[in-house]
């Protein structure tokens, strides 16, 4: 008997009866047929074109039988990475989501019987966590991608400069508080008095003298007035300012802390700089152009004279256009190639710090040839240089 006409009431009650999840016994993995009953799977193991696929599986059948496994295993790992990542989860649950799909491979058709020894498989294979608890199998999925792991050690040695960091931290406030309780010790035991047992005969007569206070008269206070007005008004009012300024205010613990870590991370910093062989390209005096998005729309893209490099990598930038100072680090600043005939500052390589005329522009290779103004050298011209060893001055 044929199939039913696409539209036709019977093939639309069929098509309602085949959706959803059938009974896994009666599907035949070699044809990839699903029969609704015990009767149709049995026509269906009868007919001619189910004896042949049959044929086929007796010649080889372990490499069916690894290509059906192989298959199954690879789609419920991958189920497992994109749905729950790295998190530990019931392993039926993740059957059930993997076997929703009409066209998954079926695990009647794998080397393995039951769900409990696929599971046993993966935690064998090292390619996830399992465990058994009351409830069943739990499941983790152990991501082995490069990135992954790359990302993974570098959170890791994150944490451990930031738990370095705090230990200094601890350890200068634990060193801070011991001195604190010395010198408080010290003044107390200072300021208590001596005290002494008072010894009197009872013969002895207590004498006691007051001084009388004699009131100033009224020329003597004139005369003090007077010589006080000289002094405020030869001293003036920037004395008193200039000895106000001229102290430094003392730094309070926590400031202290804060600026020995700024110092710490920014010696770090150039350290890993100089291990990853980094070159520093910033002279003063060189047109700049801002790269980053970190301070906003309004300074990006746009461009500004170094008046002064700090620490070899950062600098002081002064826009052009609305004469702004930024601090910025040459991460987020570019050179900028100015037009032919002008003069530039080879940055990097032989000849860093040395003036040159630009001669021509290579766009597809993004380098260029300079001629150099110092009459002392022999070859004057340097061809091929990279765009960001030259900057416009």
């Amino acid at each position: 008997m044929g199939k039913h006409e696409v539209g036709t009431p019977k093939y639309i009650a069929n098509k309602m009866k085949a959706k959803g999840l059938q009974k896994l016994r009666w599907y035949c993995q070699m044809c990839q047929k699903q029969c609704r009953d015990e009767n149709g799977f049995k026509c269906h193991t009868s007919s001619e074109a189910h004896q042949r696929q049959l044929l086929l599986f007796a010649d080889n059948a372990d490499q069916y039988l690894d290509e059906f496994s192989r298959e199954f295993e690879e789609g419920y790992l991958e189920l497992l990475r994109r749905q729950f990542s790295t998190r530990r989860v019931f392993a039926n649950k993740v059957y059930q989501d993997y076997i929703a799909d009409r066209e998954h491979v079926h695990m009647n058709a794998t080397q393995w019987e039951t769900l409990t020894e696929f599971v046993k498989h993966l935690g064998k294979s090292g390619k996830c966590v399992v465990d058994e608890t009351e409830k069943g199998w739990f499941v983790t999925y152990i991501d082995r991608d490069p990135e992954t792991i790359a990302f993974q050690q570098k959170m890791a040695k994150k944490e451990k400069m930031e738990q370095d960091d705090n230990e200094r931290n601890m350890e200068f406030l634990e060193r801070q508080i011991a001195l604190g309780k010395e010198k408080a010790a010290q003044n107390a035991q200072q300021q208590d008095p001596v005290s002494n047992e008072l010894i009197r005969n009872e013969d002895e007569k207590l004498s006691l003298k007051l001084e009388t206070f004699k009131k100033p008269s009224s020329s003597s206070i004139s005369l003090k007035k007077v010589n006080l007005d000289k002094d405020v008004s030869e001293s003036g009012p920037s004395s008193s300012s200039k000895k106000f300024s001229g102290e430094k205010r003392k730094l309070t613990a926590l400031e202290q802390i804060k600026l020995e870590e700024e110092e710490a991370k920014k010696k770090r910093i150039d350290q890993e700089r100089q291990n990853s062989g980094e070159e520093s390209w910033l002279h003063k005096n060189i047109i700049v152009k801002i790269v980053t998005k970190n301070l906003g729309e309004k300074f990006y893209k746009k461009k500004g004279t170094v008046e002064k490099v700090i620490d070899k990598y950062a600098a002081i930038v002064s826009l052009l256009d609305s004469k702004h100072k930024i601090k910025l680090d040459q991460e987020h600043l570019e050179t900028v190639i100015p037009n032919l005939g002008r003069q530039v500052l080879i940055l990097c390589g032989k000849y860093k710090g040395e003036k040159a005329v630009l001669k021509d522009i290579n766009i597809d290779d993004c380098n260029a040839n300079v001629e150099l103004i110092d009459p002392h050298y022999d070859n004057k011209v340097v061809r091929n240089i990279d765009y960001s060893h030259i900057c416009k001055i």
